[in-house]
């Protein structure tokens, strides 16, 4: 490559969560020998992309935030996407990490180079050098849009939630939406009264329950800026209560309680018995990812809108055939249909000691040790790798726990004159192994649905199947025995 390789501590791809705290964090230990790595134009990750109508978080904002970053002014309890990516920004700022980032640098390939003991990062037509890696660039960052027939010649406007198009004006549009998942939920009610005519085409309807929101107002703003200690006392309450989730995953059974409670707020929201049939789940809460909404359903009620079961066919230039050959004339697409968990994007250029990418090692089924490092990956660290996706609280709890895992591993790697470490492959298996056993006789693998925590293997290599403070412990040591370490030597770059 042409030119001179930028060299620098450590690499980071990201600047959402996990991007952001990790650089965080290092500033914290007193490093500033990092650059962050960041595709877009801004930080915020997956609160930078996701500006779709109705976008908000489903956990509560009190803990949906840095441990080390409360913030008082949030205006409701469930917080609006705007005031996440504001928050993301100011964190940012106040603790100096923007000078640090390298805006509009995609990485196009990461390889390890063992005789420099460096990884070498093609990133916005250059090269970056590095001894160590983290990867944060998230699950939740590439759309996937199905392969439907005649796609591509749609005349309409088509786009994912995840990249909304808002030069396109949906007013008296028709419009079809195929995905009834996270995003999906939040942005039919907000498009609905707006639009002409919606057809919702439904794969499978999930469960939903009542999202308890509300204002949190400046007299409880005003309290929280006095006494901050209220506001860790109101986020460790939220936490503990949402833990309490876990119980219900890890026994199905439990499961029926909240069932019940879904199913009342059905019945409340959707009078019609036949729709009603329509929208109700025939597999086990949990098993697919527990939706939050007071407005969906009522939003489907609505006379412009259509919930369709038939699968979708065919695109053609303005209509949409199902498989029962009805065909349905609309203006745009619009999906939400997820994203990528078990097939990042980085790991078909992601080439370690031995050459291989990381999507060969891993053939279909992501595996890492502590979710975090990969055997035969030196010095490569992932936030929110394998086995670190959560159902029922805040991921940003186990981004912590694993920056804090990686500050240790890296002080190791200095006290110690280790130049580069990966986890034996016998440790990998053995925690794999422990995941794969907890996940056994959980609501994912025993509730009767496909969900898109499951790889191509159709082993769920997305979720931790525990409770959170567990995996915290479990990486709160960094045990030497666990890794297989090359001493630095004269040379290495």
């Amino acid at each position: 490559m042409a030119g001179t390789a930028m060299r620098t501590g450590i690499i980071i791809i990201g600047s959402g969560f996990s991007g952001l705290g990790m650089a965080i964090r290092l500033r914290q230990e007193g490093r500033d020998d990092f650059v962050v790595l960041e595709r877009a134009g801004d930080v915020g990750g997956t609160w930078r992309d996701n500006t779709y109508p109705g976008a908000a978080c489903d956990v509560q904002s009190h803990l949906y935030s840095f441990s080390f970053a409360p913030n008082p002014e949030w205006s409701h309890s469930f917080s609006r996407q705007p005031e996440i990516q504001a928050y993301l920004k100011r964190v940012a700022e106040e603790h100096g990490i923007l000078p640090h980032v390298r805006f509009r640098h995609e990485v196009a390939g990461a390889e390890w180079d063992g005789a420099g003991q460096v990884w070498r990062v093609q990133a916005g037509g250059a090269e970056f050098v590095a001894p160590v890696l983290v990867m944060a660039a998230g699950a939740l960052s590439d759309p996937m849009i199905p392969a439907i027939p005649g796609l591509d010649g749609f005349r309409g406007r088509a786009f994912h939630s995840s990249r909304w198009d808002h030069s396109f004006d949906l007013a008296g549009k028709r419009v079809a939406v195929i995905g009834t998942g996270a995003s999906a939920i939040q942005f039919v009610p907000a498009i609905q009264p707006v639009v002409g005519r919606l057809f919702l085409f439904q794969r499978t309807p999930p469960w939903i329950i009542p999202r308890h929101d509300r204002p949190l107002g400046r007299r409880r703003q005003s309290f929280f800026r006095r006494v901050p200690a209220a506001q860790r006392a109101v986020r460790a309450g939220i936490y503990l209560a949402r833990e309490a989730f876990v119980f219900g995953f890890r026994n199905p059974r439990a499961m029926r309680l909240a069932q019940r409670t879904a199913l009342r707020h059905l019945r409340a929201s959707v009078p019609d018995p036949a729709l009603r049939r329509t929208l109700t789940p025939d597999f086990t809460m949990g098993c697919k990812r527990v939706l939050l909404s007071n407005d969906y359903l009522p939003s489907l009620t609505r006379p412009n809108v259509e919930v369709v079961t038939d699968a979708v066919a065919e695109v053609r230039a303005h209509s949409i055939i199902t498989r029962d050959g009805a065909e349905r004339e609309v203006d745009a697409i619009i999906f939400g249909t997820g994203f990528r968990p078990t097939d990042p994007p980085l790991g078909p250029v992601t080439r370690g000691r031995e050459g291989r990418t990381l999507a060969e090692a891993w053939d279909g089924s992501p595996r890492a040790h502590l979710g975090t490092t990969v055997a035969g990956f030196p010095n490569l660290f992932i936030l929110l790798g394998p086995n670190t996706g959560l159902g029922h609280t805040s991921v940003v709890y186990m981004i912590e726990a694993q920056a804090e895992h990686v500050i240790r591993a890296l002080r190791h790697m200095a006290q110690n004159g280790v130049g580069a470490l990966e986890p034996r492959p016998e440790a990998q298996a053995a925690f794999v192994a422990e995941v794969d056993r907890r996940m056994r006789g959980t609501v994912w693998t025993q509730g009767g649905c496909a969900s898109w925590y499951l790889d191509a293997t159709g082993r769920n290599s997305t979720l931790w199947p525990d409770f959170t403070w567990r995996f915290r412990r479990r990486l709160a040591r960094f045990d030497p025995a666990e890794y297989r370490m090359t001493q630095s030597y004269a040379g290495a770059a």
